[in-house]
Parts: structure tokens; C-alpha cells; sequence
């Protein structure tokens, strides 16, 4: 694709996002109706403000998921500790939900706009941010090309380029380098990543590392994990979590298998998407398995088989609850999941082999014996009954899994650097601004005592 073209292909996508502009409210209508959209925040898609710009610097941070926004949280805390504002989007109901509980229902938060020219132009004509950081693999052109049009700096942090997004990409060359070169710089999670970006023709790359390994886990309700606990004393558990469709069905075949072995089995599934619940509930009982859901049922009976974390932001209690973790996506879905938080909280790992969003990961962790790769429901089947029967093994795992997030430990201060460029200027006007607003209020202040010492003379 020559560069004329990718011109006229970035064109064509501007002109069909203004033409279909006045039909997308049917669009986030019945994303409302299916509860995917915040009925009374919906004009936020639009670039319409829903709370007030706060005066001074302002920095825009894009997270996409709840993943992503636990990734920007300390971030986030760094810049507004600094007297910086900062106005976070996310796409999603739960992430918006997750960053007002980790971050204070003092942030200010906005759904991002759809990435259509006249919702971008009017949240960037209110916000006026002087600086534009997203996180992960969130590259939307349109967005990218109006910051670029008004010479707003944009950093991609976190920075993530899967096989096949780098394949997509790739192909269409020219469209890539006309959008990428817009970015002021891309901090990368890996040299691969890094390298796939420079290709794509990204200027400057560094490599930081994996936000998510800094990550500051939340705390967890102790009277909740206790009662947990108790309730699940004696009994031999296993988790899987973040799992995608097919792997549920699965979790219910390994459980049918081992409890011929383990009576009192207990297993835990956490699924990706919560709000499959009740399909799920459905499918356990089919297999003749007793579910207790977390957001339902008052306690854990002794009879269950399955307990059904399909709460939002408590993947840490659930963690707590296990000493193995198979970590979804990876075995009927492609690309994985994050494994970090189970290796964070002491959990022996596995996978199945369609791990190629987080390869490096896997790769270190693997190599350090702190997970395994488990082919097919027969193999995690075995492995687990495997970790059952040896703790000493399964203790060994998941030692050798904190190791690893030890060794890949500091990506927060290697992205506070790579951003210090932008941010210094605003951190100069942040600290001018309360300077001057502390000298006024000093000024008040000496003339209410010239006045009162007026009073005694």
C-alpha cells in the first residue's frame, strides 16, 4: 500500500465516520439495553462533557478495560500527586466501575468518545489536554490523527503488538506509518514488542517493561476471605480463571475426573466475562455439578462443586482461595491472558499453549518452573491431581513464579521516565499555579490581620 493510499484510505475513514455519525445512537442505545453502556452517561460517546474541566494542566489517560486501568492506576496517583489533572476514559462499564473504586470517586472519568471525527474534535475542544497517554494496544486513527492535528503529545504506554495485530498491520504498511508517526513515543512492554512497533514506523521506542507487574494489589475484604476459608477448610480446590467460552465446560470435565480422587473437590471459575453467569450456572448443572455463585448465594455449601467468582475486581480474593491457577484464554481461545497476579499471589500456574499475547511471560515463567503449559482437559487433569498430590511441588511453582515478577519489577519508574519530558513542563505550571494560589491566600490572610491588629489600635 503506497502512502497515497493509506492517505486516502485514513480520508475514506474519516468521511465514513461523519456520515454514519447521525445513526450511531441506535448503536449505543442497544449497548445500553444490554447494559454495555451507562444509560445516563451515553452522550459521553459523543465527546459530550458529563462533569466540568478543572482549571490548569490537564493530561488525558486512555485504558481500555479493567486490566489496562489497574495498569494506570499508580500512574495516575504519580500525576495527580504531582497537582497535575488528569481525566481518565475507559470503554467499559466495569473498568469505569473498578477505577471509581481504586482511584476515589473524585476522578474525573469519562467514557472515551467513539473514535468518529465530530465526538473526537468535541472532547478534545473541551478537555484541552496538553498531554494524551493510552495504554496496552488502543490505536484508534482517528483519535491519533486529530491529536496529531493539534499538536497534542500522545504516548503509548504499556505498549503490547500481537502476532496477529502485527501481521494486520504489517500488510498495510503505509497506513500504519502514516498513524504511528503521529505518536510522540512508545514505551514498550518487551524488545519484540518494541521492535514490531519500529517497524510499523513508530519514533522513539524504549522498552520498560510490564505495568501490570507494579500493579499494587487491592486489598481484600479479610472478614469475606476468612469466611471463605472456613468454609472451604479440608477440601481439595483448584482455580480456573479469566477463562473465555469452552473453557468452562472444560473446568466441569476436569472436575467429573478428579473427584473420583478427591472427594470434597472443590473448583473455582472466574470467567473473563461475569455477566455469563447464569449461562454458566445453567451448563455446571447440566454436567450434574452444584454451583454457588459469589454474587448470589449467602455462603459456600459443603455439597458445592463449583464456586462461581462472577463478582468485578476481586480476582485477588479468589486467587487467595487456591493454590493453583489455570489462567483461561489459552486453551479454546488464542492470545492468553495476564498470568502476573497469580504468580503476584503465590499460586503454581497453567496454561494451555495459545499463549501469544504474553509469550515473553510465559516464556520466563516456564523457564523458571513457575508454570506449566498443559495441552488439552486430559493434560490439565493430570497436572492438577499431579500439584494436588505433591504441595511441596505446587509450593515449589509458586515460588519460582514471585522470582520471576521480582526480576521483571520497576517498568512504573522506567515509564515515569520515558514520560518526564511531557510531563515536567506541566509539573512546573502545576507547581506555579499553587504557588500563586498559596501567595494569595497569604495576601488575604495578612490583610485580615492588619485589620484585626487595626481593631486594638
Amino acid at each position: 500500500m503506497s502512502e497515497r493510499w493509506a492517505r486516502a484510505a485514513l480520508q475514506t475513514y474519516r468521511w465514513l465516520g461523519s456520515a454514519f455519525y447521525p445513526f450511531i445512537g441506535t448503536y449505543v442505545a442497544i449497548r445500553a439495553s444490554r447494559g454495555k453502556e451507562e444509560h445516563g452517561r451515553r452522550r459521553e460517546r459523543y465527546g459530550r462533557n458529563t462533569i466540568s474541566r478543572p482549571e490548569g494542566s490537564l493530561v488525558w489517560v486512555h485504558a481500555a478495560s479493567v486490566g489496562e486501568t489497574g495498569a494506570v492506576a499508580a500512574l495516575i496517583a504519580r500525576l495527580r500527586g504531582l497537582g497535575i489533572e488528569v481525566v481518565l476514559t475507559t470503554g467499559t462499564v466495569t473498568s469505569a466501575n473498578f477505577a471509581r473504586e481504586r482511584l476515589g470517586e473524585d476522578l474525573l472519568h469519562q467514557y472515551v468518545p467513539l473514535d468518529i471525527k465530530p465526538a473526537v474534535s468535541r472532547f478534545l475542544h473541551y478537555w484541552k489536554p496538553d498531554l494524551a497517554i493510552f495504554a496496552e494496544s488502543e490505536i484508534w486513527p482517528m483519535t491519533i490523527l486529530e491529536l496529531g492535528a493539534r499538536r497534542i503529545p500522545q504516548v503509548l504506554i504499556n505498549g503490547r503488538m500481537s502476532d496477529r495485530s502485527f501481521k494486520r498491520w504489517k500488510k498495510r504498511l503505509a497506513l500504519a506509518e502514516s498513524l504511528f508517526e503521529n505518536l510522540s513515543h512508545v514505551a514498550a512492554q518487551t524488545e519484540l514488542d518494541a521492535e514490531r512497533f519500529r517497524t510499523l514506523g513508530a519514533r522513539p521506542v524504549t522498552v520498560t517493561g510490564n505495568l501490570k507487574v507494579d500493579v499494587e494489589l487491592p486489598p481484600v475484604d479479610n472478614a469475606v476471605l476468612n469466611s471463605l476459608l472456613g468454609a472451604m477448610e479440608g477440601r481439595p480446590r483448584w482455580a480456573a480463571i479469566s477463562t473465555h467460552e469452552g473453557e468452562e465446560v472444560i473446568s466441569a470435565k476436569v472436575h467429573r475426573a478428579l473427584r473420583k480422587f478427591w472427594p470434597g473437590l472443590l473448583t473455582i471459575v472466574v470467567p473473563r466475562h461475569p455477566d455469563r453467569a447464569p449461562a454458566l450456572r445453567k451448563m455446571f448443572e447440566e454436567h450434574g455439578l452444584k454451583v454457588c455463585h459469589r454474587s448470589e448465594d449467602t455462603e459456600l455449601t459443603s455439597d458445592a462443586d463449583v464456586f462461581l467468582g462472577d463478582s468485578i475486581g476481586e480476582m485477588g480474593l479468589y486467587l487467595r482461595l487456591t493454590d493453583i491457577a489455570f489462567v483461561g484464554k489459552s486453551l479454546s481461545g488464542t492470545g492468553g491472558q495476564n498470568p502476573l497476579e497469580p504468580a503476584m499471589l503465590g499460586t503454581a500456574i497453567l496454561s494451555g499453549p495459545n499463549v501469544s499475547s504474553f509469550a515473553e511471560i510465559y516464556d520466563r515463567l516456564c523457564e523458571a518452573k513457575g508454570a506449566r503449559i498443559v495441552a488439552d482437559e486430559t493434560l490439565l487433569a493430570k497436572t492438577v491431581h499431579h500439584l494436588l498430590l505433591q504441595p511441596k511441588a505446587c509450593a515449589a511453582m509458586a515460588r519460582a513464579g514471585a522470582r520471576v515478577v521480582d526480576d521483571l519489577s520497576g517498568a512504573l519508574d522506567l515509564t515515569w521516565q520515558s514520560l518526564d519530558p511531557y510531563i515536567h513542563p506541566l509539573r512546573v505550571q502545576a507547581a506555579l499555579k499553587k504557588n500563586a494560589r498559596d501567595d494569595g491566600e497569604d495576601g488575604v490572610n495578612d490583610r485580615q490581620t492588619q485589620e484585626f491588629g487595626h481593631g486594638w489600635t
